[in-house]
């Protein structure tokens, strides 16, 4: 019994830690830039350039998609094509990201 016990606290430790992976800054900088390249790459041309992320150097966890209105579509649209793809706390983190996008363009 004690063993069995074992294995599943080793599997919910491993969980965990795969977990937080997900969301290191230089995961999630790396998405950013996955993102940002596929947004820009089905973009027109004309877009291309509006299309950017910043990560604040001083805390590393804080990102700013800017991007102008005409180019959200391709952001969201490369948001929502990584996704399968993504650790499944950085597939959350983009999930409500893409969520807050959207809110944003309603207002």
């Amino acid at each position: 019994m004690a063993n069995e016990e074992m294995r599943v606290l080793d599997r919910l430790m491993q969980e965990i830690e795969h977990v937080k992976e997900g969301l290191d800054p230089g995961i999630l900088a790396g998405w950013y830039e996955k993102v940002a390249s596929d947004a820009r790459a089905h973009a027109p041309q004309h877009l291309v350039d509006s299309i950017d992320v910043v990560q604040d150097p001083i805390l590393p966890m804080k990102f700013e998609f800017k991007t102008s209105r005409r180019a959200v579509k391709y952001v969201l649209e490369a948001i929502d094509s990584n996704l399968e793809s993504m650790p499944t706390a950085t597939r959350l983190y983009f999930q409500k990201l893409s969520e807050l996008i959207q809110a944003e363009m309603l207002r």
